[in-house]
C-alpha cells in the first residue's frame, strides 16, 4: 500500500516516512501544500497523512481541492488546541484526525483502519476460500497454516484481496506498491504473481490477459 505524507517539519516528516516504510508501505512525501496537492493528484494513494499548517498551500485548502477530484482517505495532523481546525477538516472531507504529539502505533492503526474502510472491509481479518489475511498482523494463512511472503508480496496479496471481485490492473499495482523512485518498467509484478500462486495455488489469482488480475469475491 502507498502512503503520501505531507508535512513541512523535516524531522517529523522523515520520522513518519521511515516508520511507515518499516511497516512495508511505499511512501512518498511532500514538504508543502502545493507539492502535496500535485502528488495527490498524480498518484492514487491508499491514504494521505496531511498536516494542517503547511507553507504555500494550507492543509485545509489542499483537502478541499483534493475532494473535488478524489476520495483518497485523509488523516489530518493537528495541534492540540486547534479544535476549530479539526472541525473544519472533518467537515471538508477528512476521514480522521490525530492530535500532535502522537504515538506512531496509533497513527499506524488509524491508517490501517482508513484503508480497510475505503475497501468496505470492517474487520482486520478477511477470508477468501481457504485463504485468510490478517491486515493488522500482516499475515496470510492457507487452511489455517501461516504462509511466509516478502513484504511486497504480502502487500500485493492484501491489495488483491481488499479489491476482491474487481479487476486490479498492472498500473494499479505499480501505483499502490511502489513509490515514485521505482522503475516501473521492470517485470517484478510477474515475479510476485508467480510466487504468490506457488504458495496459494494457481487458481487463487485469475489473469485477464492484457488487463490485469482478479481474485473472486
Amino acid at each position: 500500500m502507498r502512503i503520501l505524507v505531507v508535512e513541512d517539519e523535516p524531522d517529523l516528516r522523515s520520522g513518519l516516512c521511515q516508520a511507515l516504510r518499516e511497516e512495508d508501505y511505499a511512501v512518498d512525501d511532500a514538504a508543502d501544500g502545493e507539492e502535496g496537492l500535485y502528488k495527490a493528484g498524480v498518484w492514487n494513494y491508499d491514504a494521505i497523512v496531511l498536516d494542517i499548517m503547511l507553507p504555500k498551500l494550507g492543509g485545509l485548502e489542499l483537502l478541499a481541492a483534493l475532494r473535488r477530484e478524489k476520495n483518497t482517505p485523509v488523516l489530518l495532523l493537528t495541534a492540540r488546541d486547534a479544535v476549530d481546525d479539526r472541525v473544519k477538516g472533518l467537515d471538508a472531507g477528512a476521514d480522521d484526525y490525530l492530535v500532535k504529539p502522537f504515538e506512531l502505533a496509533e497513527l499506524q492503526a488509524r491508517l490501517r483502519s482508513l484503508i480497510r474502510r475505503s475497501s468496505n472491509q470492517q474487520t482486520p481479518v478477511v477470508d477468501v476460500g481457504a485463504v485468510s489475511i490478517d491486515t493488522t498482523a500482516r499475515q496470510v494463512s492457507l487452511d489455517g497454516k501461516p504462509i511466509t511472503f516478502t513484504a511486497r508480496e504480502y502487500r500485493l496479496v492484501e491489495l488483491l484481496i481488499l479489491n476482491r471481485g474487481k479487476l486490479v490492473t498492472r498500473t494499479m499495482i505499480y501505483d499502490h506498491l511502489f513509490d515514485d523512485t521505482h522503475d516501473t518498467m521492470s517485470n517484478i509484478v510477474d515475479v510476485y504473481i508467480s510466487r504468490i500462486r506457488a504458495q496459494l495455488g494457481k487458481e487463487f489469482i485469475r489473469t485477464r490477459r492484457g488487463e490485469g488480475y482478479i481474485i473472486d469475491g
